[in-house]
């Protein structure tokens, strides 16, 4: 039998809700990071054909400009759309057990929610959206600032030509 070569590919796309506030930090060299995790629903009918949903937590952390871009931007409850890779990490607790984890290294979120809500305070909501919002079409919103596009280096948008 022929020796099979698997392609390596590590590759996830997923959207959800953040379920908490993102925590954003800066490593020892001043790299920002941010860590937050999403909730992505799944519906489905069961066998007796009712709707039921499934819900898969996510950790995703980012670094760099979508770091600081993730931290002016997101808070819990805002919608992501995350394109990246797994990563697993492993370390040791403050009580000596170790630990490890599986998340998605972020390369690209697209924010869902319309831009200047967050910074919406002329209604006391001090960046806060709140479940009513009407998130309608709107044509004063400029989503343009959303484009994952912007967090590509060079060499990332050469090869996406």
């Amino acid at each position: 039998m022929a020796d099979l070569k698997m392609p390596e590919i590590n590759y996830v796309i997923v959207a959800g809700n953040l379920t908490k506030d993102p925590v954003f930090r800066q490593t020892t060299n001043n790299t920002p990071v941010v860590n937050f995790s999403i909730a992505s629903n799944r519906k489905y009918k069961d066998s007796s054909n009712q709707w039921q949903e499934d819900v898969c937590y996510v950790g995703i952390v980012a670094w760099n400009k979508l770091a600081e871009s993730c931290r002016d931007r997101l808070k819990k409850g805002f919608a992501v759309l995350v394109d990246g890779e797994l990563q697993s990490r492993s370390w040791k607790s403050e009580d000596g057990h170790n630990r490890s984890i599986v998340e998605i290294k972020a390369r690209r979120i697209q924010f869902l929610n319309k831009r200047g809500k967050l910074n919406d305070t002329e209604n006391g909501q001090n960046g806060h959206t709140s479940d009513n919002d009407d998130f309608s079409d709107d044509d004063s919103v400029d989503y343009s600032e959303d484009s994952f596009d912007k967090f590509l280096s060079n060499e990332e948008s050469d090869l996406l030509k």
